[in-house]
């Protein structure tokens, strides 16, 4: 397979030959590399971009060009691969890959199906971009490869590039005697029919490197060409411009191939990952309606909370708040919710609130792996964040300050968030409970029940019977 060098000399020397220019270096000599017969209407690509109106349903699309009606499916096939700069990625499909991922763990194995599983529907009909986010082998460019695979197979162009490479070429475009064009390279990119970009963020951040990712992405969200980006960085750490595009969902989703979590010590380590037993545990199919024993009205608290979660699990959106004494399931429900948004591939940030705020204190000890800011931004701007417990964690001014941050910024951004709570936050003030009541924002829901926990006999509460006696 050609290296994205020689495609582009290959493609600079079909050009000139579609416009006359026999390939002679002018003193008559025959040129090195023997030109194809290319066709003048797409200049060797194989397919044409239709000239329409933005707007237009064909607008960003492809068709193929004429002179593919008298190719073989072989040939149309290998036409393809040359011009997908894929090289020994080919070998990189669906098939060759373990659909649960290489982890033993059910909430990786849970996490990767999910996202092979989109990767696939998003094969079959790639439409508006699809963002893979996760550590170093955690399977993102085995499944953006196996993508474009699937696409060349069905017959369509795609494009795929290694960012820090694409930039290595587009700065050596500039030097006098260089074999690649910098207008045909840019033109390939912007416009190919499916891009992915593998490994973005892990090019040198310079300014003129983010202006020419910034134009790349400027123009194809415009033009709504589909595009597959493979990342080891977290969104808050990647330009904002290019961040700002990802994360705008009619555009782009986001999926997190692999958990990944703060580092730090104790307990600490787990804020953000929703425990396996927790997963397996507290399922919406495990969460009984019937409660312990409640009056009809605390069934019916406990049935409006159940439907309240499922109707939020399938569309999160805005903050979602259940409060009530403990026991009566809260958590489970919450819990429930992170799951099925998991098994769509989508992120959950799931903290207990008294932890959290360590964790925050410890990222300013020397031991701590991670800095303050990256955790608490990490925090601020998870896609779906569950706050759990709210109002167990130790009042100082210092930690009020914490908690009123992240509900400010997520109320003001309207953010999905989950927060349980044993407050009657009805009856609470100041500015978090207000944000929390905001009816504009989001759901409280009261579960009145008896707790769960404890077995309750016919005759009314044990509790009261034993400070009875």
């Amino acid at each position: 397979m050609e290296n994205l060098g020689d495609i582009l000399k290959r493609l600079a020397d079909t050009r000139r030959a579609a416009n006359g220019d026999d390939g002679t270096n002018g003193h008559g000599s025959a040129p090195e590399t023997e030109l194809e017969d290319v066709c003048p209407s797409c200049q060797g690509r194989g397919w044409l971009t239709p000239q329409v109106p933005v707007g237009h349903p064909d607008f960003g699309g492809f068709e193929p060009c004429h002179c593919q009606a008298n190719q073989t499916a072989q040939d149309r096939s290998e036409r393809l691969r040359r011009y997908s700069n894929l090289g020994h990625l080919t070998r990189f499909t669906f098939e060759t890959l373990n659909p649960q991922g290489v982890l033993d763990d059910p909430e990786s194995q849970h996490m990767f199906s999910a996202s092979f599983e989109a990767a696939v529907a998003y094969a079959e009909e790639p439409k508006g971009w699809l963002a893979l986010v996760g550590p170093h082998g955690s399977g993102k460019t085995h499944l953006a490869a196996a993508v474009a695979n699937r696409c060349i197979e069905d017959g369509n162009p795609v494009f795929f590039v290694h960012v820090p490479d694409l930039l290595d070429h587009l700065r050596a475009s500039y030097a006098p005697n260089s074999e690649i064009n910098y207008s045909d390279l840019f033109e390939r990119v912007n416009d190919a029919p499916l891009l992915v970009l593998d490994g973005l963020g892990a090019q040198s951040s310079t300014s003129w490197a983010q202006e020419k990712l910034q134009q790349i992405f400027n123009h194809r969200a415009n033009a709504g060409l589909p595009t597959v980006i493979t990342t080891t960085t977290e969104l808050n750490e990647l330009d904002p411009y290019l961040a700002s595009r990802m994360r705008q969902p009619l555009l782009c989703r986001i999926l997190e191939v692999r958990p990944t979590h703060a580092g730090g010590q104790g307990q600490s380590h787990r804020l953000g990952r929703v425990e396996p037993e927790m997963l397996r545990r507290m399922t919406f199919e495990q969460f009984d309606i019937r409660g312990n024993r409640p009056s009809s009205q605390q069934q019916a608290s406990l049935q409006a909370a159940f439907e309240a979660a499922q109707s939020y699990a399938r569309d999160p959106d805005g903050w979602l708040t259940l409060f009530g004494d403990t026991g009566v399931g809260k958590t489970h429900l919450a819990v429930a919710i992170a799951a099925e948004r998991l098994k769509l591939g989508m992120t959950a940030y799931f903290a207990f609130v008294p932890e959290l705020l360590d964790y925050l204190r410890f990222t300013f000890t020397p031991e701590s792996r991670v800095t303050y800011d990256r955790v608490f931004d990490q925090i601020k701007n998870a896609p779906l964040l569950i706050l759990d417990d709210l109002g167990q964690e130790n009042t100082s001014p210092w930690a009020y300050e914490k908690l009123y941050q992240i509900v400010v910024h997520r109320h003001n951004a309207r953010l999905p968030t989950i927060i349980t709570s044993m407050l009657d936050l009805t009856d609470e003030s100041g500015p978090i409970s207000s944000r929390v009541q905001d009816p504009s924002v989001g759901l409280l829901i009261r579960m009145d029940a008896p707790d769960y926990r404890v077995k309750r006999q016919r005759g009314g509460n044990p509790r009261d019977r034993r400070a009875n006696r």
